[in-house]
């Protein structure tokens, strides 16, 4: 990085990025940082801070006296790019960097970058550990893996390092992964972004800064992820649930690779151990970027059928008394819901609702309303009046539950009390978890202790 171990440099945020970026640039000798955050500095975790060279501007006000003094800001992912006092030192001459940016600077390895509204996590993960049995140095980082800067002592020119990329992250990046994977891609965060085309050209940095020697891996099936497909000289190759393409598809009941004209049978969609349909995607995505990656088919396959997937992303959590436990906290958006609410036949007690961060829910409502496995909706959180009336409005046939803001022991408690033999209870919000719980990890731990306490 072309800053000088001297100029005075600035770190928004104190998470898992912002934590990461103080005590990588303290340890490259970096002596005048300041951190800013808005929690107080007694809830912040500092204990492996070098407090002499670092110094805390914490609370509500955090930013009231401006950014205009720093050299280089570092914005962590929670930090929105357009704040006025980021975008006014910007003005004035200040470099406004983060964490992945660094990352990609320093990195002299092979990249494989994973964007999308959902199936990120699932679908990083599947690469990372297909390369891992396939042989390959490889890391995975993001939100799911270790935090970006830990593992550069480590790496070397051969190493691979599977990303997983938010929005947050991609806003302002100018660097491009060497396999860029672009999932389906549908409005979320609009709590956080100015409007849904932000959120989509915040996606497109994935493969906008790429090379033509480098890969694009794309749902083929969503028009808003195949608008991916020019952005840059890359090589284009793709996936689909639907369709035969050059990449990897399902067809029949199995699922295909066709890399270069040599058409292999993976194996069967039924074997996989990760419901749903919109998991096929997720697998397909995963085999193509793995297959460009160098990874084998014998590992591909060895992986892909023995994935039992990621917590609180459709995790069974327990089946008592013919009746089976879902734990789906990490749907944050009504189009995962409906993904999590399709991939089961039988009769499901869905749990719904949370904080409302600005998505709309019509279409999920209709297409709940039509489901004929659907006999009970329980609604929780700060959205339960509006999603209620909108049920009401487009006709659903089965049992409604308010429950607001009761303890996820009442909720579970009712759950099991409606949930008939040989059913489903499902967690799956498709909203955020901010008026109720910490974040969804707390929201579905709750969920899981508050099921293996039912007798």
């Amino acid at each position: 990085m072309k800053t000088n171990k001297s100029d005075k440099i600035a770190v928004l945020g104190f998470g898992m990025e912002g934590k990461d970026t103080v005590k990588y640039l303290l340890d490259q000798g970096f002596s005048d940082l300041t951190v800013f955050d808005r929690k107080p500095e007694n809830l912040l975790d500092v204990k492996e801070i070098n407090l002499s060279k670092a110094k805390f501007i914490t609370g509500t006000d955090y930013l009231k006296n401006g950014l205009c003094e720093y050299k280089t800001i570092f914005r962590s992912p929670g930090v929105y790019r357009y704040t006025p006092e980021i975008i006014k030192a910007e003005e004035s001459g200040s470099e406004i960097k983060s964490n992945i940016k660094l990352f990609f600077e320093v990195f002299k390895g092979f990249t494989v970058g994973i964007t999308g509204t959902k199936g990120k996590g699932t679908t990083s993960t599947l690469i990372y550990e297909i390369m891992k049995k396939s042989g390959k140095k490889v890391f995975l980082v993001g939100n799911i893996g270790s935090p970006p800067l830990t593992i550069l002592d480590s790496t070397d020119k051969k190493s691979i390092v599977v990303l997983e990329l938010s929005s947050f992250q991609l806003i302002d990046l100018k660097s491009s992964p060497n396999i860029a994977v672009v999932l389906n891609i549908t409005a979320d965060h609009l709590d956080w972004h100015k409007n849904r085309q932000e959120y989509l050209e915040a996606k497109r940095n994935i493969v906008l800064h790429q090379k033509k020697e480098d890969f694009k891996v794309v749902n083929f099936d969503y028009e808003s992820s195949r608008s991916f497909i020019n952005l840059s000289p890359s090589i284009n190759y793709y996936f689909s649930s639907k369709k035969k393409i050059t990449g990897v598809y399902v067809k029949d009941g199995y699922i295909y690779s066709n890399m270069g004209g040599k058409i292999l049978k993976i194996g069967q969609t039924d074997r996989l151990l990760l419901r749903g349909h919109h998991n096929w995607e997720n697998v397909c995505a995963a085999i193509c970027a793995s297959q460009l990656a160098g990874g084998d088919v014998n590992s591909i396959r060895k992986t892909v059928y023995s994935f039992k997937g990621l917590e609180h992303r459709l995790e069974l959590v327990r089946n008592l008394k013919g009746i089976k436990y879902y734990n789906d906290s990490f749907s944050t958006n009504p189009q995962t819901t409906m993904a999590a609410v399709d991939s089961f036949t039988e009769p499901i007690t869905l749990i719904l609702g949370g904080y409302d961060k600005g998505l709309k829910f019509e279409e999920m409502i209709k297409h709940l309303c039509v489901k004929n496995n659907l006999p009970n909706i329980i609604l929780i959180g700060n959205v339960e009046n509006m999603l209620y009336a909108m049920l009401i409005r487009y006709g659903f046939r089965g049992g409604i539950y308010r429950m607001a803001k009761s303890d996820m022991v009442k909720i579970v408690k009712q759950s099991n009390k409606i949930t008939k033999v040989g059913g489903v209870v499902l967690l799956s919000p498709a909203c955020a978890s901010f008026d109720m719980f910490k974040d969804y990890k707390d929201r579905g731990n709750q969920f899981k202790d508050a099921v293996n306490f039912l007798s």
